[in-house]
């Protein structure tokens, strides 16, 4: 046993003091392998000598993670199953349920099945919660339970999975699925088409090309690129996309290391499909990575107008490294800077605050930068849009109200109450939104504000200085008073509220697929574009 445990220990050793022998670690080696050493000792001495049965393999996966956690979240160990979904999410095709699947402690969430997929076909439905996978209870499992829903295309899988209190159970077909980056293109109105773009994969630009492509076709003479929500990926993509829209040879990107190989500037390599379209892009707070690539080029070449909220700000670049035995490290390279030379990371993950957690760049230490016509943009908080709508940023309420799933929890319990026909007239009414209170009530909602922690902080202080006497109803009005607030905020947000329970509500009956169609009659930030679209002067008056 002993001799098997060293065996693991050096050999892995043995590969890190070959990996941090090259020339970007030498003036750290001594400390690197003198810090390697000490590890790899205490190591092996716990193994051996720990009073009880210890198991290796979880050892050094905790000791890597935590490693990890004190770098930015996006510097990650693989295992061998991590680097094949990392392959599936890069390359837009995998094989398995088609559905968007979360994965909890005890049981996985349904969160989308893809319309005419293995999942949707076997009648799973967003809201299900699988707790078994053949004979594997999803509570046991110490891995990601989501693997098991992997295979090869045409085998089969037995779940067992809950339903509004009900245990049902289905067997699921796998089959290879498609994952498109460009979900939905379409004509608004006569001369104004919209591509959504869901990911930057292999795929991205190939598919919004094409979506131009036939919406030329089709008649349109200006545009609107969605890329809400979109999380990012591949940079080269981010490059490739926004070479549709400017001419070759565009720098667009410049990444920015330690390690000079990394330092890179990306320019555009290809004749462009169409330099003169109006351009309008949607941002929210979740376009992040390439998302921002393309949005900020565009912005400081001044060739879109950019309209919704601040985006994420995430402004790093990551590269995979191979390590042993299959797995791999994503490792954060360098910064990237957009044309102007802005970066726009907006959290700062080296000083972070009591809590542990990355402070966000402060306004007032923005720098300013210039568009290629002379607009002044600003780094350190993401992209900020040319047309911010209070409509598309979410306040604190709402975020807390999403963090509690109870935007999804809703969806489902409306889905089951309800019969919806007609995707047209949808609309959620007065009534409703007081359903959705109580059921808010219901589930113990309890919005705490960073105002109410900085009391009970103050009022423990207090007890400890047996003033509290002296400030309880003081303290208990102030309380009562933020109680009041936060009744009306909820209230206060009721039009943000409804717009995204009723994105919720319409996936659920009309799929992805209908949401789309549904955003062009009535998304708020959409009309907002087609409305500056409509008037040339009002769009260029935004470009210069």
């Amino acid at each position: 046993m002993k001799k098997l445990l060293q065996k693991r220990v050096l050999i892995p050793l043995f590969a890190l003091t070959i990996f941090f022998s090259g020339t970007a670690f030498k003036s750290d080696f001594f400390e690197i392998a003198k810090q390697i050493e000490i590890f790899t000792t205490l190591f092996k001495e716990l193994n051996m000598n720990y009073v009880d049965d210890t198991n290796p393999g979880d050892l050094m996966d905790t000791a890597i993670k935590s490693m990890l956690a004190d770098l930015d979240p996006y510097t990650n160990y693989y295992n061998e199953q991590d680097v094949e979904s990392a392959r599936i999410n890069n390359a837009g095709d995998y094989t398995g349920i088609g559905a968007n699947v979360l994965t909890l402690k005890d049981r996985l969430v349904i969160v989308e099945p893809y319309k005419d997929y293995a999942a949707d076909k076997a009648g799973l439905k967003a809201g299900d919660e699988i707790i078994k996978v053949d004979n594997v209870t999803v509570a046991d499992f110490k891995d990601d339970a989501g693997n098991l829903l992997q295979g090869g295309a045409g085998t089969r899988v037995d779940v067992t999975y809950v339903r509004q209190g009900k245990t049902q159970n289905t067997t699921i077909q796998r089959e290879a699925v498609d994952i498109h980056a460009v979900p939905h293109y379409s004509m608004i109105n006569e001369n104004t088409g919209y591509i959504v773009l869901r990911k930057f994969n292999a795929k991205t630009s190939a598919e919004t090309k094409s979506a131009l492509r036939d919406l030329k076709n089709q008649g349109a003479e200006k545009l609107i690129l969605d890329l809400r929500g979109n999380p990012g990926g591949l940079l080269r993509e981010a490059v490739n996309v926004t070479n549709i829209f400017v001419p070759k040879n565009q720098l667009v990107v410049t990444t920015k290391s330690k390690v000079e190989k990394y330092n890179k500037t990306y320019y555009t390599k290809n004749e462009p499909m169409d330099t003169e379209i109006p351009l309008v892009v949607l941002i929210d707070g979740s376009s992040a990575s390439a998302s921002e690539i393309v949005s900020g080029a565009l912005q400081d070449l001044d060739r879109a107008v950019v309209i919704g909220a601040r985006s994420f700000g995430k402004g790093l670049v990551q590269r995979p490294k191979k390590l042993t035995y299959g797995t791999q490290m994503k490792i954060t390279i360098s910064r990237y800077y957009t044309p102007s030379g802005r970066c726009i990371q907006a959290l700062d993950y080296w000083n972070r605050d009591e809590n542990g957690k990355a402070t966000r760049t402060k306004q007032e230490n923005y720098n300013a930068f210039k568009t290629k016509k002379g607009r002044t943009v600003y780094d350190g908080g993401g992209v900020q849009p040319d047309l911010e709508l209070e409509e598309t940023i979410l306040s604190p309420m709402t975020k807390a109200i999403i963090n509690d799933n109870l935007i999804f929890k809703y969806g489902t319990e409306y889905y089951y109450n309800n019969t919806v026909t007609d995707l047209e007239n949808f609309k959620l009414t007065d009534a409703d939104f007081k359903n959705f209170k109580n059921f808010l009530k219901a589930n113990n909602f309890n919005f705490e504000t960073k105002t109410e922690k900085a009391f009970a902080e103050a009022i423990a202080v207090a007890k400890e200085e047996q003033l509290d006497a002296e400030i309880d109803t003081n303290y208990s009005n102030l309380i009562s008073s933020l109680n009041t607030y936060k009744n009306k905020a909820i209230d206060n947000n009721k039009e943000q509220l409804l717009a995204l329970l009723s994105d919720e509500i319409v996936k659920r009956y009309f799929y992805r697929e209908g949401l789309y169609t549904y955003y062009i009659a009535h998304n708020f930030e959409i009309q907002k574009g087609v409305e500056i679209l409509k008037n040339p002067s009002n769009y260029l008056g935004y470009l210069d």
